[in-house]
C-alpha cells in the first residue's frame, strides 16, 4: 500500500495521469476488503489489487475510462451469477469500488506576452490551466524560448506573437506536437501567407488542418482582452466538447464546435 501511495506522489509531481480505484464497501463473501487500492497508469500497467478475479478486470476497465473522460465514478458489482449488477461469480458477496482519475492540470503554451498573451493568460489561470507564456523580453514571460521536446499532449497553444515572422517561425515548431490544440491569432490574410508558406515548406494537409486560425469564436469583441476571451472560449469548447451555442438555443440546432469553422473570423489587423 505505502508503494502504491509513493507512485501515485510521483504521478503527480511528474504530470502523469493514473487513476485509483478503492474499495469502500463489500458485504458477504468477496475476496477483496474494504480500503483495497488499485493504481492505474495511463500506459495499461497497474500496481496493487482490488481482489483479484472479475471484479479486478472490471475495476481495471472503468479505471482505464476514468483516466479517458477525467471523471470519478462509483461502481457495484454482486458476486453472484444472475440479478442485478451479477458478474458471473460464485462467492456471494457485493462490492462497491470508488475510482478516481488524478489528472495533471491542462497547459495553456501562449507564445507572445502582448497585448492578446497578457489577458488570455489572465484568464487562463482564473479557468485553472498550467499557464507559460513564452517572450523574448523577460519581463512579460515565463519562458524564453519554445521547447518543442516538452509539449505534451495536453497542451493547448496559442500563437500569439507582434510579427508574422515569429508566428510563423512558431507555427513551424508546434505543428508537429502532440498538442491538443493549435491556433493562430491574425487576419485571414496573414493567416492565409502563413499556411501557404508552410504547405509549400512540406507540411502535409493533414497537419495544417490542425491548425485553428484565425483563432477564437465570433464573440464580437475586437479589444485585446474581448478577443483573449473568445479565444479561451474556443478552447474551453475543444477541451470539453462543447458546440459554442447559446445555451437559449435548443441543442438539436447546434453544431459540434468542430463543425464551426465558419464562426471563426476574428480579424486583428497586424
Amino acid at each position: 500500500m505505502l508503494n502504491l501511495f509513493r507512485e501515485l506522489i510521483a504521478a503527480i509531481e511528474n504530470r502523469q495521469p493514473v487513476a485509483v480505484a478503492t474499495v469502500i464497501e463489500t458485504k458477504r463473501a468477496t475476496p477483496g476488503r474494504p480500503g483495497f487500492k488499485l493504481l492505474m497508469r495511463a500506459d495499461g500497467t497497474w500496481l496493487g489489487n482490488v481482489g483479484g478475479g472479475e471484479v479486478e478486470n472490471r475495476v481495471k476497465q472503468v479505471a482505464r475510462e476514468a483516466l479517458a473522460d477525467g471523471q470519478p465514478r462509483t461502481v457495484h458489482y454482486a458476486l453472484r451469477e444472475e440479478g442485478p449488477d451479477a458478474i458471473g461469480m460464485l462467492c456471494g458477496g457485493e462490492v462497491t469500488v470508488f475510482v478516481e482519475p488524478y489528472l495533471p492540470k491542462p497547459i495553456l503554451l501562449i507564445v507572445g506576452g502582448g497585448h492578446i498573451g497578457r489577458p488570455l493568460a489572465e484568464l487562463g489561470r482564473i479557468v485553472g490551466y498550467e499557464v507559460q507564456v513564452v517572450d523574448l523580453r523577460a519581463e512579460r514571460a515565463d519562458l524564453s524560448q519554445l521547447a518543442r521536446d516538452t509539449i505534451v499532449a495536453n497542451t493547448y497553444i496559442v500563437l500569439a506573437t507582434e510579427d508574422h515572422i515569429a508566428d510563423e517561425k512558431a507555427l513551424r515548431e508546434v505543428v508537429p506536437t502532440a498538442a491538443v490544440y493549435i491556433g493562430l491569432v491574425g487576419s485571414r490574410h496573414k493567416v492565409a501567407k502563413i499556411i501557404e508558406r508552410l504547405r509549400t515548406g512540406g507540411f502535409s494537409e493533414t497537419q495544417l488542418a490542425r491548425v485553428r486560425a484565425p483563432v477564437g469564436l465570433d464573440l464580437g469583441g475586437r479589444e485585446p482582452g474581448e478577443i483573449a476571451l473568445a479565444v479561451l472560449a474556443e478552447i474551453e469548447a475543444v477541451r470539453h466538447g462543447g458546440s459554442g451555442r447559446p445555451l437559449s438555443m435548443p441543442r438539436a440546432q447546434a453544431a459540434p464546435i468542430e463543425r464551426l469553422g465558419h464562426l471563426l473570423t476574428h480579424k486583428t489587423p497586424r
